[in-house]
């Protein structure tokens, strides 16, 4: 159940996800969401008034296709996202791309999922400098979620 203004986000592998721990991500995803929520873009956003957001994790087919249908570009991408609250996530593209960027393939789909929750929130990447913003904004999210604040009883003070 998500709590008050807070969708909760399901998320389902309808590809090889092999390498990518689904639970670490959805735990990841979920810390997530009230930064997505804080970082209001200057469009109208739905993302404080949805309850959920599915999140689809697919392959570049896949992808192409929804890609080609609803965008009239039959090439795979990396993210597209609907207003009613649906995301999906080509996991071949994170794989590829990931490296190039200094992320590993798990990284990569987070911060695709977090680029997606944030266009839910108003964000737009058309044009600068909205661009700008919303990669500020998405990468300054996925550093606060993959690495938490170190346990500080784990120091080492030899």
């Amino acid at each position: 159940m998500s709590r008050a203004g807070v969708p909760q986000v399901e998320i389902y592998p309808h590809t090889d996800c092999e390498g990518i721990d689904l639970g670490l991500l959805a735990a990841q995803v979920a810390g997530a969401v009230p930064f997505c929520l804080d970082s209001r873009g200057g469009e109208d956003p739905v993302l404080p008034e949805l309850t959920e957001v599915e999140v689809s994790l697919v392959d570049d087919a896949t992808i192409a296709d929804v890609h080609g249908e609803f965008m009239d570009d039959p090439t795979p991408t990396d993210v597209i996202t609907f207003h009613h609250g649906e995301i999906l996530v080509s996991i071949d593209t994170a794989r590829r791309e990931g490296p190039g960027h200094g992320n590993t393939a798990a990284d990569e789909t987070l911060l695709y999922i977090i680029h997606g929750l944030l266009h839910l929130n108003g964000h737009t990447d058309l044009r600068e400098p909205d661009r700008t913003a919303m990669r500020r904004a998405q990468e300054t999210i996925l550093d606060r979620v993959r690495r938490p604040l170190a346990d500080p009883s784990s120091a080492d003070n030899r």
